[in-house]
C-alpha cells in the first residue's frame, strides 16, 4: 500500500462562495438617521397646520353683533387733523370766549367790533349806514353768507374786478369803497390790520386755500322763468318789507342799524356785489327771510333780487362820467341793471 509523504498537507476541496459585503461605516448611519428626523419633522408641521388651524375655529369665540368691527392695525387713520375735519364736516369757527387775552387778543376784539358796529368804529371811511354784519351774518360766522373764515383762507387771489392779485387786506379796502360807499382805508391803517386779525383768528385751524363748504355765497340755479320786476315786488312786500321797510330804506334802532337799507342814498353803491342780481339772488336764497334761509324758491330769489337791484343807488366810485362808457367798462353782464331803463329811467345816474 503507498502512502503519502509525511510531510504533504492534505488538500482540502470547497464549494464556490461569493466574497462578503464590506460593514457600514458611521458616515452612512449618520446621514440616515438625519434623513429620518427630516421627514419626522416635516410630518409634525404638516399635522400642526391642518390641526391648529381647526382648535383656533373651535376655540374662536363667536363674533359679538353689538361690538363694532374691528380695523385691522395697518388701515387705523390717525388722528383727524383740523384741516381734514374742516373738509369732512364743515368748519366751525372758534367761540368769541376763546379770543386770547393778550395784544394779539385785543386786536382781533377791536376788529371784532368794527365789524359789528362800522359806522361808529370806523366812521372815518364808511359813507353809508350799513356795517360789515349786515351782509356777512351772525359777526361773520355764517355759512353761505360770506363768512370770514371761508374769505380769509383764499387771499392772495386774482380778481377779474380788480384785474390783479388783491390780498385780503386789498379785498377790504374794496368792500369800504363800494358795499360801504366809502373810502378805502390805507394798507396798515389800524382798522384794516384790526378786521384782518379777526377774520384770522376765525378761520384758526381751517386748511389755507381751500374753498370749503359754506364759504362764500351758494351757487343758484338759473330760473325757470326769466326775472320779472312785478312778481319781485309781489314778494318783497309779503317776506321782506317787514324788516326792510316798503321803501327800502331799512330799519335802525338808535344808533344801530337793525336791518339794512336795500336801495337808496344809505345802501351800497353800484359798484357793490350786491348791485348785481346773480349775486343778491343768492344771498337772498341762502339766508333770507332772515332766520329762514331756503324758504323762498330759487324763481322767487331771482325776482325779488331783480326789484331791488332795479331801484338807483350811490354812484359807482369807478364812474367814467358817462353812464354807458362805465356800463360799458364796469358793468357789461346780464345781471347787472346799471345803464339800462327801468319803468322810463336810466339807472346809474347815482343819488343825490
Amino acid at each position: 500500500m503507498n502512502h503519502p509523504p509525511a510531510s504533504s498537507a492534505p488538500r482540502v476541496e470547497h464549494s464556490p462562495q461569493q466574497a462578503p459585503s464590506p460593514a457600514p461605516s458611521a458616515n452612512d448611519e449618520t446621514h440616515a438617521l438625519l434623513w429620518f428626523a427630516g421627514l419626522v419633522v416635516l410630518l409634525l408641521l404638516v399635522a400642526l397646520a391642518v390641526f391648529g388651524v381647526k382648535i383656533i375655529e373651535v376655540m374662536r369665540p363667536e363674533p359679538d353683533a353689538a361690538a363694532p368691527p374691528r380695523v385691522p392695525v395697518a388701515a387705523a387713520a390717525a388722528p383727524a387733523t383740523p384741516a381734514a375735519t374742516a373738509r369732512a364736516v364743515g368748519f366751525q369757527p372758534p367761540a368769541d370766549d376763546t379770543i386770547p387775552h393778550t395784544p394779539m387778543g385785543d386786536m382781533i376784539r377791536k376788529g371784532q367790533q368794527i365789524f359789528m358796529h362800522t359806522g361808529v368804529n370806523a366812521k372815518a371811511f364808511v359813507g353809508n349806514s350799513l356795517n360789515c354784519v349786515n351782509c356777512h351774518l351772525d359777526a361773520g360766522r355764517r355759512a353761505h353768507s360770506a363768512p370770514m373764515w371761508g374769505a380769509y383762507l383764499l387771499y392772495p387771489a386774482y380778481r377779474g374786478k380788480t384785474k390783479h392779485v388783491d390780498t385780503f387786506a386789498e379785498r377790504l379796502r374794496g368792500c369800504f369803497m363800494y358795499s360801504m360807499n366809502g373810502k378805502a382805508p390805507p394798507l396798515g391803517d389800524e382798522v384794516l390790520v384790526a378786521l384782518e386779525s379777526y377774520a384770522y383768528w376765525m378761520a384758526t385751524g381751517a386748511p389755507v386755500g381751500e374753498h370749503l363748504p359754506g364759504a362764500g355765497l351758494p351757487t343758484l340755479a338759473q330760473p325757470a322763468q326769466p326775472p320779472d320786476i312785478g312778481r319781485g315786488q309781489q314778494v318783497f312786500a309779503a317776506h321782506c318789507a317787514q324788516c326792510h321797510g316798503e321803501g327800502g330804506q331799512g330799519q335802525r334802532t338808535g344808533d344801530t342799524q337793525t336791518f339794512p337799507p336795500l336801495w337808496g342814498a344809505q345802501s351800497f353803491n353800484w359798484g357793490a356785489g350786491m348791485a348785481n342780481v346773480d349775486t343778491a339772488a343768492a344771498f337772498i336764497q341762502a339766508n333770507m327771510p332772515l332766520g329762514q334761509g331756503g324758504s323762498l324758491t330759487d324763481q322767487q330769489a331771482w325776482d325779488v333780487a331783480t326789484f331791488i337791484d332795479s331801484h338807483e343807488r350811490p354812484q359807482d366810485p369807478r364812474f367814467t362820467g358817462d353812464v354807458a362808457q362805465t356800463r360799458a367798462q364796469f358793468h357789461d353782464s346780464p345781471y347787472s341793471l346799471y345803464g339800462t331803463q327801468v319803468d322810463g329811467q336810466l339807472l346809474g345816474q347815482g343819488t343825490h
